[in-house]
């Protein structure tokens, strides 16, 4: 399993009123890009998201968060947040607001 669907359709139901969205698999997982523009995803059962390089140090200090290190080298601005830091419906809409909001200040690609 590259990703958790029921994650997926969690983040399909908060990004309902976020025209623009796309999905597409990258990552082994599903990423989904405002503008082209990566801004959150899913791998395994963890949750990716993009908080930027000005928000990454208060995002790390979340709780369940932790540095990106999908290629083993961390990735700054990107955060993998585990099951138990996004299991509320309040948490994850937090999570998916703060990765729109990065994605957002992007030029389109």
């Amino acid at each position: 399993m590259a990703y958790d669907e029921g994650v997926a359709q969690r983040i399909r139901e908060t990004l309902e009123e976020n025209p623009g969205v796309t999905e597409k698999k990258m990552f082994g997982g599903l990423a989904f890009l405002l503008g082209g523009n990566m801004a959150l995803g899913i791998v395994k059962h963890d949750l990716m998201v993009r908080v930027g390089p000005t928000a990454y140090d208060e995002a790390l200090r979340r709780p369940h968060a932790r540095p990106m290190d999908f290629t083993g080298k961390p990735m700054k601005g990107f955060v993998y947040i585990a099951p138990p830091g996004y299991e509320s419906d309040d948490d994850l809409r937090d999570w998916v607001a703060r990765g729109i909001a990065f994605a957002g200040t992007l030029p389109a690609k």
